[in-house]
């Protein structure tokens, strides 16, 4: 199973767990197996579209997914994925 390390701002959709563990052969697979185990992150992560949230940021060991195939980059099962949300707004 990869883990799936959940940033303060959605830790109240998982039942404050900092990391959780999921399944998947891509990163949107296991995305969708969060959403699955705790609901609540489904439309924080994800558009009515099935797409990521642009304001949403996953890395999979460190490499931001958008750089490399989305939500279609493979994902092995030791693998780390990391969402940070996009910060906005300053002067």
């Amino acid at each position: 199973m990869s883990k799936i390390k959940i940033p303060p701002v959605l830790r109240g959709s998982t039942g404050g767990e900092k990391e959780v563990a999921a399944d998947g052969d891509d990163v949107g697979e296991v995305l969708r197996a969060l959403t699955e185990q705790h609901p609540g992150t489904q439309v924080q992560l994800f558009g009515e579209d099935g797409s990521l949230n642009r304001y949403v940021n996953v890395y999979l060991n460190d490499e931001d997914v958008r750089v490399l195939d989305g939500l279609d980059t493979p994902v092995k099962p030791d693998d780390t994925l990391v969402i940070l949300p996009a910060m906005a707004g300053g002067r």
